[in-house]
This record gives C-alpha cells, structure tokens and sequence, in this order.
C-alpha cells in the first residue's frame, strides 16, 4: 500500500478518513506515527491558508505526500465567528469551553437566527513541488442549538443541527455524517481526485 500522511494529531478526523483511503490503496500515517513532528503555528488568514501551512510542513518534514484540512465554524450572527479560531475560540483546543463559549455569545438569540456554516479546505501537497497543490473545499449549512444534542463530543458537533436530517452532526453515524458534512464533501472530492493527481506529480 502506499503511505500518505495525514497532518493531524486529531483521531476523530482520522476516523473519517483512513477507511476511504484504505479502500483506494493507501496506508494512512498521522503525526503520532513521525518522530518528533513539528508543531505548526496556524496563523493563516483564511482555511486555506492554515491548510497549506500544515501539508507543506508536514510534506517536508515526512518526505510523503501530505493530506492537511482546515475546518471552522461560521456563525451569522457573530459575523462569521468563530472562523479560523474555531479550535481555538475559548482557549487551546478545549471542546467543552468552546462550546460554552458559543452557546453564551449567542444567549437569547432566536431559533432563526442562529444559522451557521461548517467549512473545510483540504490540501494535499507532494514534498518538493508545492506549486501543484491539490485543494478542495465543502461547506454544509445548518442551525445552532440552545443545548448540547448526541453523544459524539467532537468540537462543535453537538450543537451543529441539520434540519432536513433533523439530527445534530453528534447524533450521526460517521457515515452519515460523511454524506452530508463539510469534510465528508471535500474529502469525496479529494479521493476522486487524488489518484490522477499523485500520477501526475510523482
């Protein structure tokens, strides 16, 4: 099988990906599988640029090529909030106080107007030729709650409803959870895309 990396120590995004490529032929690495990786500071702008900020160095650093995802949460009401700071809204990667902190900023706010937008950017790079980048994006619209909903505690999930499924992302199976998330979207795109890719590049 063939290796590629995916730059994430987060094993909740790797659940969503290592069976989809392992059907491709390929052997998913993370970062627990390099010695001492290095910590990438993403202080990028836009998705994009944080997602490229992780797949080059991770590229580099590991000589594979390199799968790496920005996601975040944006919320209307708070003008696009929490955004690229989605991980790190109330502190470093805390979930819980994330999600305390979403819920009290939006404290009072009606139903209707507490619609939001997951966003995902995901980059693929191949180290030494990182002008032919592989991008891809996906989005997915949907309703904060006023509680936490389902048992799945991954980031924002169980406050991030989707009225046509009438579930919140926590309250899905991952595979259903893939078919309609904002990751699910761009990683569908990414493993159409990936083989012709890597073909062209290696």
């Amino acid at each position: 099988m063939k290796k590629i990396l995916f730059a994430t120590n987060n094993q909740n995004k790797v659940k969503e990906l290592r069976e989809t490529l392992a059907k491709m032929g390929f052997e998913l690495l993370t970062n627990r599988d390099l010695d001492n990786p290095p910590e990438v500071v993403e202080n990028g702008r836009t998705f994009e640029d944080n997602a490229v900020l992780k797949a080059h160095a991770l590229a580099t650093y590991s000589n594979l090529p390199t799968i790496a995802d920005d996601s975040g949460l944006m919320v209307d009401k708070l003008n696009g909030q929490p955004g690229v700071r989605s991980a790190r809204y109330a502190g470093d990667h805390n979930d819980a106080r994330n999600n305390a902190k979403l819920l009290a900023e939006l404290g009072g706010v009606p139903t209707e107007k507490r619609t939001a937008t997951f966003y995902s950017t995901i980059v693929v790079s191949y180290p030494g030729k990182f002008d032919q980048d592989l991008i891809v994006t996906g989005s997915t619209d949907g309703v904060i709650t006023t509680i936490p909903q389902g048992e799945n505690e991954f980031g924002y999930d169980p406050l991030f409803y989707i009225p046509e499924k009438k579930k919140t992302y926590a309250e899905m199976t991952v595979a259903e959870k893939n078919e309609i998330s904002h990751r699910g979207k761009a990683l569908k795109q990414i493993t159409a895309l990936l083989p012709g890719w890597l073909e062209s590049v290696e």
